[in-house]
């Protein structure tokens, strides 16, 4: 019965319906509210997941990549605006995604499918501080925490979840899962997740990049 009032509640998800949702608050271990953590919601084995396909985008704007964090699930388009005035040639070697693009400025390139789950770290040939990241999840509940540390995740219905946290910066090993029994309603379902971080690495290095 739980399965078959999943599979029902997902068809109403993707109608717009909202029949649940968590609340997270993810800070590390110093209790100091961490941002672009990606949290995201996987119901029970035997649940189909709907395919949410959303297109996303990662800019290039002063020498950066904006945003620095994304999530998409799996079989998503990102698409690479460059607004810079300088060219740039962005690549990943990221088993999940290996891809090698060249970009000019004005001139719009296809956009990359990620079809395969995993972490996607992006960089750039010729500005090499340029760095971004890309969590490809199978789920379509996920969400990246803000300044504050916060998310919210909209589900289709209650049930047993188990929900997932990430961070690019997190310790090798680290464990970011809890199981979730998310309850029906207008109340959202709370949890919180505290990250251990590898130490932060200072560039000293202020020559800076002047692209061409």
């Amino acid at each position: 019965m739980l399965r078959t009032a999943c599979l029902t509640s997902l068809s109403l998800l993707s109608a717009g319906v909202v029949a649940a949702s968590i609340a997270v608050q993810a800070s590390d271990t110093a209790g100091k509210p961490l941002a672009d953590v990606v949290v995201y919601a996987e119901p029970e084995p035997g649940v189909a997941l709907p395919k949410m396909l959303k297109p996303a985008s990662i800019a290039q704007r002063g020498l950066k990549f904006l945003p620095l964090v994304s999530v998409i699930q799996t079989g998503s388009q990102v698409a690479f605006p460059n607004n810079d005035k300088v060219r740039h040639h962005i690549y990943s070697f990221s088993p999940a995604k290996k891809f090698d693009q060249k970009l000019y400025s004005g001139v719009a390139a296809a956009p990359q499918v990620f079809d395969k789950p995993g972490t996607v770290v992006l960089g750039c040939n010729i500005h090499d501080r340029m760095i971004a990241y890309v969590k490809v999840v199978d789920t379509p509940f996920f969400a990246t925490t803000d300044a504050a540390g916060t998310a919210h995740i909209e589900l289709p219905a209650g049930g047993k979840y188990t929900l997932k946290a990430w961070h690019y910066n997190m310790k090798a090993g680290a464990s970011a899962e809890q199981a979730l029994m998310v309850k029906d309603g207008v109340a959202a379902s709370s949890a919180a997740f505290k990250m251990a971080l590898k130490p932060v690495v200072v560039d000293t290095d202020a020559s800076g990049d002047s692209g061409y």
